[in-house]
């Protein structure tokens, strides 16, 4: 049996409605890579009925980001 679901999730899956400026990203779950490497298994907290899904990479946020 895999623990890949105690492991931290590599990639995160947003709903984008619009484009460019205009888009709205809703955080909407999470992606494993499954253990053959061949796919990844997908938690969803919601199925969006428009827009469309986004998968990237669960990349660290930095500790301190203070202005741009």
């Amino acid at each position: 049996m895999s623990d890949t679901n105690s492991n931290r999730p590599s990639h995160r899956l947003f709903n984008v409605t619009g484009d460019g400026d205009n888009a709205r990203w809703t955080d909407i779950g999470v992606a494993w890579p499954t253990k053959d490497g061949k796919g990844f298994t997908l938690a969803l907290n919601a199925i969006p009925v428009n827009g469309r899904i986004v998968m990237r990479i669960n990349e660290e946020k930095p500790a301190n980001k203070k202005g741009s």
